[in-house]
């Protein structure tokens, strides 16, 4: 019934609901990105749903008007650890089914997953781990990339139709990212963690952005110290993927890198259901 009554809500503000828009954001601190406009760029774009990375705060740590967003419902995901990591989801769209995790407890305590079920599609908002800080920080990223690849490759064998968003933290192809050569010892773009998302589309599951942009020189984060956005020297290291059962649905998957507030821009898609 609530999933109803949202459905008919939605309706009645005018929305189409044979599409879907779904944005991605790494926000390196959710308070830091409310203090740069985030609440205007949201209620400007609109989105069904929006999934948020890195939002570095539990929900008790946050404004009134993060919590309380007109026309959404708000969900977090938060690590133990203070300050750290932490995923959110906005959303118009009331999901069947929301969870925190996805069942590895190692994992888990620092609050990278959450998976909503929304009948016509399961959706993952994952931040996934950073490796460079060390190689134990390397086996961890590799160990969550092998879990988290085992346990969507088991839904999808189920006939599950799934859509995986977020900051994945690792560039796929020298094309994802500005200086490929200068960069193959350096996490992110290890032949390792390379090989990882070789695997992951080969089990089925589809680059929706590469469906409809093959130039290179598209990037979603950039360094800030060195003022490397100015000069477009970047990374593509988030994404929206989608189970092949699903590829039919995607009509539209974009880069948003006018959008400022964070060292990652939004990324998006627009699905049929």
């Amino acid at each position: 019934m609530q999933r109803l009554f949202f459905m008919l809500l939605v309706r009645a503000q005018g929305l189409d609901m044979t599409t879907i828009k779904i944005l991605s954001w790494n926000v390196n601190g959710l308070r830091a990105a409310y203090k740069k406009g985030f609440l205007e760029w949201v209620l400007r774009e609109r989105p069904d749903i929006l999934c948020l990375q890195e939002t570095k705060a539990a929900p008790e740590q946050l404004p009134a008007e993060l919590i309380e967003v007109a026309g959404y419902r708000a969900y977090f995901a938060s690590a133990e650890r203070k300050g750290y990591s932490g995923v959110a989801l906005y959303t118009r769209l009331e999901p069947d089914e929301i969870k925190a995790g996805f069942g590895f407890k190692r994992f888990d305590v620092e609050g990278r997953t959450q998976v909503a079920d929304f009948g016509d599609f399961r959706l993952f908002n994952v931040y996934f781990p950073n490796g460079k800080a060390s190689a134990e920080r390397l086996r961890y990223k590799m160990a969550f990339y092998g879990a988290f690849l085992e346990y969507v490759d088991e839904l999808k064998a189920k006939g599950e139709r799934i859509v995986v968003c977020g900051d994945v933290n690792t560039a796929h192809k020298e094309i994802d990212l500005a200086r490929p050569k200068e960069n193959e010892k350096v996490s992110g773009f290890l032949p390792r963690e390379r090989a990882w998302l070789d695997e992951f589309v080969s089990r089925g599951f589809v680059d929706t952005f590469r469906m409809f942009n093959r130039e290179p020189g598209q990037y979603t984060w950039w360094d800030l110290k060195t003022r490397a956005r100015e000069r477009n020297v970047g990374w593509r290291i988030d994404y929206f993927f989608v189970s092949g059962n699903f590829k039919k649905n995607v009509k539209a998957a974009y880069i948003m890198p006018e959008v400022t507030g964070s060292d990652h821009c939004p990324i998006g898609v627009e699905v049929a259901v």
